[in-house]
């Protein structure tokens, strides 16, 4: 008779196989108890990696203004830059909103070809559309 080790059984399992599937049960056991936790510290490790991300960036920003005040750069940029920087930013956010809500629904192997789609979708004029088709060049 085989005993399986570390284990809190009342009767020694008879084979090989029992003791595989008893293992195994366990194992899986485990995971679902601790799987709950697991999300929740890897959410708070996204939440501080990103307000960690947000005040370098705040400072990296702050000390480049610091700089050219003092140093006499000029930082305006014509209107149609901004323009252009704001419906990109538009765009990426609102690419970035469809594809987090779709994802939930879509299967892994389809979530490629809906992201080309999406893409296409975007008018041809728009700089990420140029840019991606830089880059395939």
């Amino acid at each position: 008779m085989l005993k399986c080790w570390g284990m809190n059984t009342q009767t020694p399992l008879t084979d090989v196989y029992s003791t595989y599937k008893q293992n195994f049960q366990k194992y899986f056991e485990n995971i679902s108890k601790i799987t709950p936790q697991y999300f929740q510290s890897i959410t708070h490790l996204q939440e501080e990696s990103m307000k960690a991300c947000e005040k370098t960036i705040n400072a990296s920003v702050f000390v480049q203004q610091e700089s050219a005040k003092k140093t006499g750069i000029l930082t305006e940029i014509p209107s149609a830059a901004k323009n252009a920087i704001i419906e990109t930013k538009n765009h990426l956010s609102t690419l970035y909103l469809m594809i987090l809500e779709e994802s939930q629904k879509l299967k892994k192997h389809k979530l490629s070809q809906y992201f080309h789609n999406k893409l296409s979708s975007f008018p041809k004029n728009n700089l990420i559309f140029k840019l991606i088709n830089f880059r395939k060049k």
